[in-house]
């Protein structure tokens, strides 16, 4: 029964292999039936840019600097006479504006005044005496004629007496006596001569006394002069010190006054910014003046100037002038001290709006050149490392080099690569794929601030 085989039926033995003949069917007619991957079209995608036209315009050579507000003038009161303060005007105050002309403070004049009443006295005696002397000499001159004709008739005695003791007629001592008279005339004679020579001489001495009071008086007319102190021109009053009834001394500061016509600002600019502010091609007739005249050297730089002061979103312009370029530079920064004057500050001053210019204002100084015709400029940003970015009449990202002149503010003016009118990518075109497919929008908003800018229709940054 162990060796004995159960042996099934055939149906049954079909119903475990159709399964798997069933299986196999349905995988062949997938893979019959199946059409494979479908195959899409791939089109060339753009990327979006923002863009510019190059533009050409006459270009205002633009730098900024920035230095500290100083008036033109200033004046330190020194007292050039001593003595005791009389008067100070009330008004001499710190910050006080006086006009040109103002008594300012008055020294006691009394020890000027007798001195200078001592020396007219002096004069008037020495005037005196010399109008004495001429009276002299014209005495003395009448007496010396007289005495010239009594010398010539004791002569003429003398002569008829000699004549006489020749004749024996008179005695010898007639005679001796005739010629003693007539020694006596003759030192007479010699005598009023001898006065009437240092006439001259005395008158001399005399003149030159007067000279020399004269002299003096005027040193003293002058120091009495300087007991009074008026401002010397139209004064904004600094540190004063001094009070009314204080002792002075000659030499002593007793305050000081700023000037209101002027306020200069000396401002640092770099040399190679300068050098773009100077017109290279003054024009026919102008040429660098032989001398240092300041006018010819103005014309020939002819630099316009703005200055302004800002304060969080305050800020205040005043038209100013190029006044002189200082005679130093600076050692560390090697820039220029450029010295720019605002005329009569203090008349331009309006109420809560435009305060006055005054001293230690930091501010900021905008010199102009005279412009620069047909200068190409693109915005800074566009230029990476002497490159930019075109699109070609394809659309198309293309890279040029250029070559740049200087840059000013948010912009760079090109000298060469690009002449103008070619469409500037201003967007980063990162990854930037030479001939990549542009989508362009052109910024002109970006188009007008550049050309405002080089226009210097708005502020320098």
């Amino acid at each position: 029964m162990e060796q004995e085989i159960i042996k099934q039926p055939l149906w049954k033995k079909l119903l475990g292999v159709i399964p798997i003949i069933m299986a196999v069917l349905v995988i062949f007619m997938l893979f019959k039936s199946k059409s494979g991957p479908q195959k899409k079209e791939v089109r060339e995608t753009s990327k979006a840019m923002r863009v510019i036209q190059v533009p050409t315009v006459d270009l205002i050579p633009r730098v900024i600097g920035f230095g500290t507000a100083e008036p033109g003038n200033i004046w330190r009161a020194v007292a050039e006479v001593k003595g005791r303060v009389l008067e100070v005007h009330p008004d001499l105050k710190a910050g006080a504006l006086l006009k040109e002309g103002t008594v300012l403070l008055k020294i006691d004049p009394i020890e000027y005044e007798l001195v200078v009443a001592s020396l007219i006295a002096g004069i008037d005696q020495v005037k005196a005496d010399l109008a004495e002397l001429q009276a002299q000499k014209e005495n003395t001159t009448i007496a010396l004629e007289i005495e010239k004709r009594s010398l010539a008739l004791a002569e003429q005695s003398l002569g008829r007496k000699k004549n006489a003791l020749k004749n024996r007629t008179i005695s010898a001592d007639d005679v001796d006596k005739e010629e003693r008279n007539v020694l006596s005339q003759l030192q007479n004679v010699q005598n009023l001569q001898n006065t009437l020579i240092v006439f001259p001489s005395r008158k001399k001495a005399l003149e030159a006394r007067v000279a020399s009071s004269i002299t003096n008086l005027k040193q003293a007319q002058l120091d009495l002069s300087k007991t009074v102190i008026k401002a010397p021109f139209n004064s904004r009053i600094g540190e004063v010190s001094l009070e009314p009834g204080q002792h002075v001394n000659t030499g002593q500061i007793l305050f000081e006054a700023h000037g209101t016509a002027v306020t200069e600002i000396q401002a640092q600019i770099i040399g190679n910014q300068m050098r773009h502010l100077i017109n290279h091609s003054p024009g026919p007739g102008i040429s660098a003046p032989a001398d240092a005249d300041l006018t010819a050297m103005r014309k020939l730089i002819n630099i316009k100037a703005i200055v302004r002061l800002k304060s969080g979103e305050w800020k205040v312009e005043w038209a100013a002038r190029f006044d002189r370029i200082r005679e130093s530079v600076d050692p560390a920064t090697r820039a220029f001290n450029i010295v720019v004057a605002v005329d009569n500050p203090y008349e331009q001053v309006i109420p809560g709006k435009r305060p006055p210019l005054s001293r230690g204002l930091f501010c900021e100084v905008e010199l102009q050149g005279q412009a620069r015709p047909d200068s190409v400029i693109i915005p800074r940003a566009a230029l990476h490392n002497g490159t930019v970015f075109i699109m070609d009449k394809d659309k198309r990202l293309q890279p040029l080099k250029v070559q740049s002149a200087f840059s000013q503010g948010d912009l760079q003016v090109i000298d060469s690569g690009l002449t103008g009118g070619e469409i500037l990518v201003v967007s980063d075109p990162s990854p930037a794929i030479t001939g990549m497919l542009i989508a362009p929008t052109r910024d002109t908003s970006l188009e007008a601030r550049l050309l405002a800018e080089a226009k210097a229709e708005t502020e320098l940054k």
